[in-house]
């Protein structure tokens, strides 16, 4: 007998450490900046672009306002008040809600600064560098912006970096087409010919190169088809030379910023919301709630629950919100996640266990920090191992068959200064995320009981996703005891959970995946 308990013993410990193994990302052998940057600040205008360079050493050329074009130019200083006219004045004389003015005196500038600190970081956060203004030196005679130039839907905005370097020459002439607006100019410059104001295509035509590059300094663009979120190709040609730049036509972003009062430290009550879904396990979230008690007694916890029997869950800053029987997995996250009204949302199972090191604020400290949406932990399950579950994902182009998801384990990188940090595209079902880009990315509501890698496929492009092993919950424990009967509700959670949900969902699954995300196939790497 000792032989075989020793043997026994031996495959028990190999089969803990290949499950070790496996689940523990190793430590990352490249680690990558990912914290805020700085870029440089874009001028205030195209007007002062166009203006300024290359506009001093051509300043020596006159030119006449068009005082109709140049009124009609974007600016980035808005007037509350409105124009003074007769109309205003008759409908009302209180048509302007200043905005500030509904904080009290003694609290407005502390809630401007603050304002002013996350405006900052939601900057830093969607900007790229593809927004940077970037101008074509003339390789060819032509000079143009090669990227960076946005018109907000119907106004009008100066071309910037709009250039001809051509030998001399009896007559320079250059010309300009649009699809989804006109072009016009907002001053006009003394030698220099234009045809096709108001129109799709403009021609500029002067006997004097730099009367017409002067010229070219005044070129406009005006939106004329409306379309939030598109962009027009301008054609711009010379004799034998032709150019191709993009003007983007978009509403700007509009920032959602969260009021958070305290600003000393993390207030895990004013930045957190926890939020769950429940069926069939009410033991299991009031074990849940209670060990979130232990170490955040004020944090807010909002359940989904969409029990048969339903059972009101007692307690101060709890939310619960009933729903259909058996609505569904992904639907209960949807309406969770849609009454979450602070900064960020931890998402948790109903049958997870807070423990000493579920440190949140290492979770809010890294988002903080970091242009990451979505950080993940790790789940412990009963001592023995953490599971971090990461995975990354990309798809492969294919023909008119579909696409193919490609689904990898593992993560891309580390992230300095976060040495337990990694960055992937999946991470476990604990893990905590800005509160708007949830809500952007949702959950499909088809999927009922089981489900948790389509939401980040769906989310693949939108989200920056991590995951840090050292904050940590614990799972409880599925081991049932022989002696030890079931009850009702175990018995119909198993029931609809792994065998009815586990046979419907995985076919449901397979059906979205082909036809919502068009996808052909799913390999596995």
């Amino acid at each position: 007998m000792r032989p075989v308990k020793k043997l026994a013993c031996c495959l028990t410990l190999m089969c803990v450490l290949l499950a070790t193994f496996i689940l523990y990302p190793k430590q990352p052998g490249c680690v990558v900046d990912i914290k805020y940057s700085n870029p440089k600040s874009a001028p205030r205008s195209l007007l002062e672009y166009g203006l300024r360079k290359p506009g001093e050493e051509l300043a020596h050329i006159s030119y006449k306002t068009k005082e109709n074009i140049a009124r009609q130019l974007t600016r980035d200083d808005c007037n509350c008040e409105g124009e003074d006219t007769l109309l205003n004045t008759i409908v009302s004389q209180n048509s302007v809600t200043q905005l500030e003015q509904v904080f009290d005196v003694a609290e407005r500038q502390e809630v401007t600064q603050r304002r002013e600190k996350e405006y900052q970081h939601f900057l830093q956060r969607t900007r790229t560098s593809a927004d940077t203004l970037l101008i074509a030196k003339a390789n060819s005679p032509l000079e143009y912006p090669t990227q960076g130039v946005k018109v907000r839907p119907m106004k009008t905005i100066l071309i910037p970096g709009l250039m001809l370097q051509a030998k001399s020459q009896h007559l320079f002439e250059v010309n300009l087409t649009a699809n989804l607006g006109t072009f016009d100019v907002a001053a006009e410059v003394d030698g220099v010919k234009v045809k096709g104001e108001g129109e799709m295509h403009l021609s500029l035509s002067s006997s004097h190169a730099d009367n017409l590059n002067r010229q070219l300094q005044f070129v406009t663009y005006t939106n004329t088809v409306f379309n939030p979120n598109t962009a027009d190709t301008v054609l711009f040609e010379t004799d034998g030379h032709q150019a191709k730049f993009t003007i983007k036509i978009r509403h700007p972003v509009i920032p959602k910023l969260y009021n958070v009062k305290n600003q000393s430290g993390y207030d895990i009550s004013e930045l957190v919301t926890i939020a769950t879904k429940t069926f069939l396990r009410y033991d299991k979230l009031r074990q849940l709630i209670s060990s979130v008690r232990k170490y955040y007694p004020s944090v807010t916890i909002v359940i989904a629950d969409d029990n048969n029997e339903t059972q009101k869950i007692q307690g101060a800053f709890i939310e619960q919100y009933f729903m259909p029987f058996k609505k569904g997995w992904f639907a209960g996250r949807n309406l969770a996640v849609s009454q979450v009204k602070t900064k960020y949302l931890l998402w948790v199972d109903d049958d997870f266990i807070f423990a000493a090191d579920t440190k949140l604020e290492k979770m809010v400290d890294i988002l903080e920090k970091t242009t990451l949406d979505i950080v993940g932990g790790s789940v412990r399950e009963v001592t023995t191992y953490s599971a971090t579950f990461l995975h990354k994902l990309h798809v492969e182009a294919g023909g008119k068959e579909g696409d193919c998801l490609i689904i990898e384990g593992g993560y891309h990188h580390g992230v300095k200064g976060f040495p337990n940090c990694v960055v992937t595209d999946a991470t476990i079902n604990f893990f905590m995320a800005r509160t708007e880009k949830m809500q952007q990315v949702g959950f499909d509501p088809h999927i009922t009981r089981q489900g948790h890698l389509e939401f980040f496929v769906d989310g693949l492009g939108l989200l920056h996703v991590g995951s840090c092993s050292d904050v940590k919950i614990d799972h409880a424990s599925k081991i049932t005891m022989p002696w030890k009967q079931k009850s009702k509700s175990e018995k119909m959670y198993h029931q609809l959970r792994y065998v009815q949900g586990s046979e419907v969902d995985s076919s449901l699954q397979d059906k979205l995946f082909y036809f919502k995300n068009r996808f052909k196939c799913i390999r596995y790497g």
